[in-house]
């Protein structure tokens, strides 16, 4: 193997703290980042020059005031082997093209991002040391968007609220499908991390169509109907001719997409949000079994939010209102302050779409079924004031808000939040065990169980909040170690991530079975011989 691989990365990462082993945290965060294995200084300095000749001296960051947006994370990192050395921010593929034939040059890894806001999955953090961030953020340009069709064309800086603002001004009947944090996020970054939203629409990445992709050599490559010499179809038919490779550069770090097509959804006559409340938390496998026939025969079309009490108090209020005492907030108090919110231990929402003939025929179905579980199902007429009704009719629809930013301060303003998300079969009894496990774990270290489930067609996403002071040293490290053993445990059942942070790519990529890391490395040194795209993202090398 001629690239870096992972022992290589955690080699430099030790000794940069073992040079760091007499400091204070606060001196050890001040510290220089570690350059890459066989990159120099004096190479670096060259590099960085090469790169300014490319993009502008504005757009080359390596000082610390430069890179300081870099660095933040919300995700722990006790050991600070997620900082960036330095970051570039080119405006057009072309720039793209030239950053990475010079990183090949000088053998300096590139960390790709859009916007850089993965929050809760480490942001635009690398996943090893030494690593150049390559941020996307300038190449923020709506190509095309087509009414007749419903789709868009869109490069990686684009946003949601930008492409939101766009259908807008155009008056063009389309919705978007977004995460929580839609107005900062990109649909490119999302859907490349193979994020999910809540219409309908909501698994982006089978609505994704036709990618442009920089490849580690800086050729440029289109999948899918894109490399037609004057194809209208690019948007318009996934597959193309021969194998399928979109999904090779969805987590991996086989090639930096630069463009990426989407559908949209035409918007409907009519749309009727629902949520249905229960009262225990012991009421988990009951919702479950009631919502599944429900999707499965897509009755209930859209992926829908099963939150828990604790998850939706933290989205508006502190801790301090909910439990002031020792360890892991009571399922008591969490249900008293729930209760006086008009929520429920379990609050799970879903939308109807379609006619208002089609919506009011389904209706009776959807109630009587969701009723027989226990749940009280309720609408706009019941719950139009309350701001959680409010958050989840909003994205349902496809609208945008930033209200689960509020999770990073229910510890206060330490900013800490690491989304642990392993997926299970869509069956009640191993939502309970889901349940009881991430309880007993979070317990353990005296986290509280702020936690959601995204039921999919046939699939639990367990969406798991850790959150934490991340200014406090001592509660990092036991957030990370509490990290681990989620991660660790929840494996151990069969539930693995579907996506994970920085920090623990290597982790959950080992649960996958070493013939998967073989078959991911033996691409990557094919394609990318000198590990120069993101080494360690989703623990390939």
């Amino acid at each position: 193997m001629s690239g870096i691989n992972r022992r290589e990365f955690l080699g430099v990462g030790a000794a940069g703290l073992g040079a760091a082993a007499g400091l204070g945290f606060s001196e050890v965060a001040r510290a220089a980042p570690m350059l890459a294995p066989r990159v120099s200084k004096a190479s670096f300095a060259r590099l960085l020059a090469e790169m300014r000749g490319v993009v502008g001296d504005a757009w080359v960051y390596a000082d610390d005031q430069g890179l300081r947006s870099y660095k933040k994370s919300y995700t722990p990192d006790p050991q600070l082997q997620h900082v960036p050395v330095g970051a570039v921010a080119p405006q057009s593929v072309e720039e793209v093209q030239a950053i990475v034939r010079i990183a090949n040059h000088y053998r300096q890894p590139l960390w790709t991002v859009s916007t850089g806001k993965n929050l809760g999955y480490g942001s635009a953090t690398p996943a090893t040391p030494g690593q150049m961030v390559l941020d996307l953020k300038r190449m923020n340009r709506i190509l095309n968007v087509d009414p007749d069709l419903a789709t868009a064309l869109v490069e990686p800086g684009v946003t949601y609220q930008q492409l939101q603002d766009y259908l807008d001004e155009h008056k063009i009947p389309l919705w978007l499908d977004v995460p929580t944090i839609g107005p900062i996020a990109s649909p490119v970054g999302n859907t490349l991390d193979r994020g999910v939203g809540y219409t309908p629409y909501g698994d982006h990445f089978t609505f994704q169509c036709g990618m442009e992709v920089v490849l580690p050599n800086g050729d440029v490559m289109r999948t899918g109907m894109g490399s037609i010499k004057n194809s209208t179809t690019w948007q318009a038919f996934k597959w193309g001719y021969g194998p399928y490779v979109d999904g090779l550069f969805t987590q991996s770090n086989f090639g930096i997409c630069t463009k990426m097509g989407m559908w949209l959804m035409p918007k409907p006559p009519c749309y009727k949000p629902f949520m249905i409340r229960h009262a225990e938390m012991s009421d988990v496998a009951r919702i479950v079994e009631a919502m599944r026939p429900l999707r499965v025969a897509s009755l209930i079309p859209n992926v829908n939010l099963m939150m828990g009490a604790a998850y939706q108090l933290a989205m508006f209020n502190r801790r301090s209102d909910v439990w002031q005492g020792e360890g892991s907030a009571t399922d008591e108090a969490v249900k008293k302050a729930a209760k006086a919110n008009d929520l429920g231990m379990w609050n799970t929402y879903f939308a109807l779409y379609g006619t208002d003939e089609s919506v009011a025929a389904i209706e009776p179905i959807v109630r009587g079924a969701l009723t027989a579980s226990g749940g009280e199902v309720l609408t706009e007429k019941e719950m139009g004031g309350n701001p959680w009704f409010h958050h989840h009719a909003t994205l349902m629809r496809g609208g945008l808000n930033l209200d689960e930013i509020g999770l990073a301060r229910w510890k206060g303003n330490g900013g800490g939040l690491a989304w642990f998300a392993p997926v299970a079969p869509a069956k009640g009894d191993e939502t309970a065990r889901q349940t009881a496990l991430a309880k007993e774990i979070l317990g353990k270290y005296g986290f509280d169980y702020t936690a959601a489930y995204a039921i999919g067609w046939r699939e639990l996403h367990h969406i798991i909040a850790l959150l934490f002071d991340k200014t406090d040293p001592a509660e990092e490290q036991k957030a990370d170690t509490c990290y681990r053993e989620m991660v660790t445990r929840f494996g151990e059942q069969g539930w693995a991530s579907y996506r994970t942070g920085v920090p623990s790519m290597d982790l959950v990529a080992a649960q996958y079975g070493q013939v998967n890391r073989d078959f991911n490395k033996l691409l990557k040194n094919a394609i990318d011989p000198k590990g120069i795209l993101a080494p360690g993202k989703s623990g390939i090398y």
